[in-house]
């Protein structure tokens, strides 16, 4: 009985439609991957860049008396600042690390000259 009220009702379905189906346009297929390429820009690319450009301003405005924490988790205080170095002294020794080791800055350095009143 079942199966006779399955065959009632397709019989009152419409029939299928003759020819083609309407088709999207070509670059409609290409917008799910503009969107995807955009939202990893925003999510990925962009905030490494500007973290980038941090840390570089960062190494800019290093200078000796700085504390600082390199990234071997060396802790010392900026001996003096080269081009592509820095030598840092720690409590047992004096060391020479490139400048992109040094992840942050923990305290300013000393050497400033106070403000004229």
């Amino acid at each position: 009985m079942k199966i006779e009220m399955i065959n009632l009702i397709m019989a009152f379905a419409p029939p299928p439609a003759q020819g083609q189906q309407p088709t999207a346009p070509a670059w409609a297929s290409f917008v799910p991957l503009i969107l995807l390429m955009v939202v990893f820009y925003f999510l990925l690319i962009r905030p490494q860049q500007k973290k980038a450009k941090a840390h570089e301003e960062m190494l800019k405005k290093l200078k000796s008396g700085d504390k600082v924490l390199c990234s071997g988790g060396i802790i010392g205080t900026v001996v003096t600042v080269k081009d592509k170095t820095v030598t840092v002294r720690t409590a047992d020794a004096k060391i020479e690390i490139v400048k992109s080791a040094v992840s942050d800055i923990i305290e300013s350095g000393q050497n400033e000259e106070p403000p004229k009143n």
